[in-house]
């Protein structure tokens, strides 16, 4: 069965290219971005992942551990990790997950068979400190994903979990927010909105970010 959001998020033991890891310990209290690539030594891949090593402060801002996945071995993962770094200008800073048995793969519903019958597809989970599973995308081989958006999604999650709030399509961390529906009391909006509120119509109320000195922090 797929993993859906909300689901908690499989725990496992596998070999990575940081030693063993023990999922659940190794996340911590943090949040955690778990994503799969098709195979070692691919293009795009290459590119995704000395994108998140150059974003290891915005991560660490948002108290984020991002690891990825291959279905190829340790080894190969290491002799890969070279190349990324000298391609890309990093230093991969994060463990890659060697899922030689397809464990995670198969706990995850990382094979799709009908794109590839033994190789992961482009997935990726947003993984809470209460190891529950608040995002999941997947995108074709041939696409490189956007951690921009990935960040994006990161900071609405954490502010909609502290204040009553949604954010708006194409929002962006200090752009206006929306009052949930469900908050009705006036004296409640005026305590938790002190900056005021706009009524578009009775289910959409605007407010500014609650978070009006955000900094990724």
């Amino acid at each position: 069965m797929s993993l859906r959001l909300g689901d908690t998020a499989p725990d496992f033991e596998q070999d990575s290219s940081e030693g063993k890891i023990h999922f659940y310990d190794w996340l911590g209290d943090s949040w955690g971005v778990l994503f799969s690539h098709p195979a070692d030594f691919t293009p795009v891949c290459t590119t995704e992942l000395g994108l998140t090593a150059k974003l290891k402060n915005e991560f660490a801002k948002r108290n984020v551990k991002a690891i990825a996945l291959s279905v190829d071995p340790v080894d190969s993962h290491k002799e890969w990790i070279k190349d990324i770094n000298e391609t890309q200008g990093c230093a991969v800073n994060f463990p890659i997950i060697a899922d030689h048995d397809r464990k995670v793969s198969d706990l995850y519903d990382m094979i799709h068979p009908n794109a590839n019958d033994t190789l992961t597809v482009r997935s990726l989970f947003v993984i809470d400190p209460n190891k529950k599973v608040r995002l999941i995308i997947t995108y074709p081989a041939s696409t490189g994903r956007n951690f921009n958006e990935v960040l994006r999604v990161i900071d609405s999650l954490q502010m909609t979990d502290e204040h009553k709030v949604a954010t708006p399509g194409n929002w962006e961390a200090g752009g206006d927010v929306v009052i949930v529906p469900s908050l009705q009391d006036e004296d409640e909006i005026r305590e938790r909105f002190p900056q005021g509120h706009k009524v578009v119509k009775s289910y959409l109320r605007m407010t500014p970010d609650p978070r009006s000195n955000w900094s990724g922090e």
